[in-house]
């Protein structure tokens, strides 16, 4: 039992080479609806997304990103809106309520025979500017990453990178 789920796990690995095949937004609002399904610091789902589909956005962002020129026909853009979260008190999370929504999309991209790649923006400030300037967010609007999304052109084996030395149990030793 489980053993699915840890197969979709290992398997997902970062895809840096994509086919042409245009991924259908029916797919990219299945990949939002699972980051959604993330869990937040006191439910407050801080998130907002870009989800971009058109080759001129993703020409933009290709250019724009230092580490972005790889050939994905889609990406989804995470981003920290604090005007929106649920329960404020808990906002200084939202680092780790939109990683826990990135790596659901990662999950379920996967599973669905999808390869992705996280590419960082947030803390650096000129790549934060360059994706808020490319895909028009407000100033209040933090982008963390951006995610290229496609059919994979790559094949890549599954894996863990499991390794005992970094696991102390009960005490750290």
């Amino acid at each position: 039992m489980g053993t699915e789920i840890l197969n979709i796990i290992f398997k997902r690995r970062s895809i840096r080479k994509y086919t042409e095949q245009k991924v259908p937004r029916e797919v990219l609002i299945d990949l939002l609806k699972a980051a959604m399904a993330a869990p937040t610091a006191c439910n407050n789902q801080p998130w907002e997304f870009v989800a971009v589909d058109d080759e001129g956005v993703m020409d933009q962002l290709r250019a724009g990103l230092q580490h972005g020129k790889y050939n994905a026909p889609a990406a989804i853009i995470v981003c920290h809106n604090p005007k929106i979260g649920k329960n404020p008190a808990c906002d200084q999370f939202w680092v780790q309520d939109c990683s826990a929504a990135i790596e659901n999309i990662f999950i379920a991209a996967a599973g669905m025979g999808l390869g992705t790649v996280w590419l960082g923006v947030y803390p650096k400030p000129d790549t934060v500017e360059t994706v808020r300037g490319i895909v028009g967010l407000p100033e209040e609007v933090t982008p963390l990453a951006v995610l290229y999304v496609g059919y994979p052109a790559e094949q890549k084996e599954p894996r863990t990178q499991y390794e005992e030395r970094r696991v102390h149990w009960n005490r750290y030793s």
